[in-house]
């Protein structure tokens, strides 16, 4: 039976406590996870009290499912917003609408995904240099979440630096403008993110046999003509200790050039304010951050299921509508809902001496392991940039193995000092016919996009 109503105090202590005791599960009244793998009930609801869930409820009817979030309204829910997005509602005119909060866990996974992570909840390990196996060292670990309940920040943060996209391939056909302090749009780009899982996939095995080998990942752009061809290759060891081989192609030099470690904190292309380092809030290998905490649980402000339904599915080259900023562009349009629980880290560069990022904080919803959104602080603890993005089932399309795909559908990554933004959607398609797609083999996709080759064949 769903006890309907506790103080409104009650969800805050418990997870206070849960923090203090150093307990990992998703809930306040009970854990996600065994009603989950018994099969009992895909409903939140049964964890969870209505002041989690319910925005109304949260808020004492100050704030109802259809509203919209202003400078007007905003303290309300400025606990529930990290404090870039307060700055960017109070200062900026950014506008958050308010939707019905997810409650059914099957909208927050992809099937394979949630499928593996019930069959191997429990069984992967961290070793003393920071990897984690499946049951025992050697063996790397399967797919889905490699810790559903985290007990610490070290394995939350696995939860995202081992899957990224949650798909065996994923293909990423990405739109990008690049907006400046005046409001003006001072750069807009077309690239392909290309994404093969090699271990840890959401079909449970090894691609190609490499176990020592984690993923491959490239990204091209394909739009302007002055950059189109640019192109990035990161190649992922499983050692988490160890750093990816990054190697790029700039078609005005016409030859491919190892680049080094650090250039994970510098933009891929003029103008663009994302870094190889933030990419899914976890764009370095694990072992290579460090002193890792639990800073805190809370429920938070996101966009995790509902958003490709209202209107992205049917716009043309699922374009998202924009609003805010000096120039009335800065930021997409967007519908948030009130997520019960986040787990709050903070971790630092600690194998990166030259990084500007001292800190960064991350929020992760505590139901599925995603991020939410990250915060990078300076080397001087000042805040810096934000990483958010909104999430999806996309409700109607199938993956290459005939599932409804779960994914990313947009990113805001605001450099607050300088004032600039980058704002990213996935589109349909972009400039040279290439399309999103999840979940093929990546057969093809290795020899196409995810060697030094074809790189080179890209840039030419």
């Amino acid at each position: 039976m769903h006890i309907r109503k506790y103080d409104v105090d009650y969800g805050r202590r418990k997870m206070m406590e849960k923090t203090a005791k150093g307990l990992g599960y998703a809930g306040v009244l009970g854990s996600v996870w065994p009603m989950l793998a018994k099969g009992q009930s895909t409903d939140i609801k049964m964890a969870y009290p209505d002041e989690q869930i319910s925005i109304e409820e949260h808020t004492k009817g100050k704030i109802s499912v259809g509203d919209t979030i202003t400078a007007d309204n905003l303290e309300h829910v400025e606990h529930l917003l990290d404090p870039i997005a307060v700055e960017e509602v109070r200062n900026d005119g950014r506008q958050i609408k308010i939707r019905e909060a997810t409650t059914d866990v099957l909208d927050l996974f992809e099937e394979p995904f949630l499928e593996q992570t019930i069959a191997n909840r429990g069984k992967t390990v961290v070793d003393d240099d920071g990897n984690i196996w499946y049951e025992k060292q050697g063996t790397p670990a399967k797919g889905g979440l490699p810790f559903p309940e985290p007990k610490n920040a070290y394995e939350a943060q696995a939860n995202i630096n081992y899957g990224w996209g949650r798909h065996n391939y994923s293909q990423y056909a990405i739109k990008d403008w690049d907006i400046g302090p005046d409001g003006d749009v001072q750069y807009q780009y077309e690239f392909v993110w290309s994404e093969l899982q090699v271990t840890v996939r959401p079909d449970g095995k090894v691609w190609n046999n490499e176990e020592d080998m984690l993923r491959y990942q490239s990204v091209f752009f394909t739009a302007p003509n002055e950059q189109s061809g640019t192109s990035f290759l990161n190649t992922w060891p499983y050692d988490q200790r160890q750093f990816p081989g990054l190697v790029g192609y700039l078609p005005a030099f016409k030859r491919v050039r190892e680049y080094p470690t650090n250039q994970r904190f510098e933009p891929l292309v003029p103008g663009i304010t994302m870094f190889l380092s933030n990419a899914w809030a976890a764009g370095d290998p694990l072992a290579t951050w460090g002193n890792m905490k639990i800073v805190g649980r809370q429920p938070m402000l996101g966009d995790f299921h509902g958003g490709w339904d209202e209107g992205q599915k049917d716009s043309p080259n699922w374009a998202l509508g924009v609003h805010g900023g000096p120039q009335g562009q800065t930021y997409f349009d967007t519908t948030q809902e009130l997520c019960p629980e986040c787990i709050v880290i903070d971790l630092e560069p600690v194998k990166y001496p030259r990084s500007p990022v001292g800190k960064r904080r991350t929020w992760l919803d505590a139901r599925n392991g995603e991020f939410v959104r990250s915060v990078d602080y300076d080397r001087k603890g000042k805040i810096w940039k934000t990483w958010q993005a909104g999430f999806s089932k996309y409700t109607g399309l199938k993956t290459g193995e005939g599932h409804e795909p779960w994914s990313w559908r947009w990113v805001h990554c605001h450099d607050i000092q300088s004032g600039r933004m980058s704002r990213l959607f996935q589109a349909q398609e972009v400039t040279g016919g290439y399309k999103s797609e999840w979940n093929t083999s990546g057969d093809d996709a290795y020899d196409k996009y995810l060697t030094t080759q074809a790189m080179r064949r890209l840039g030419a």
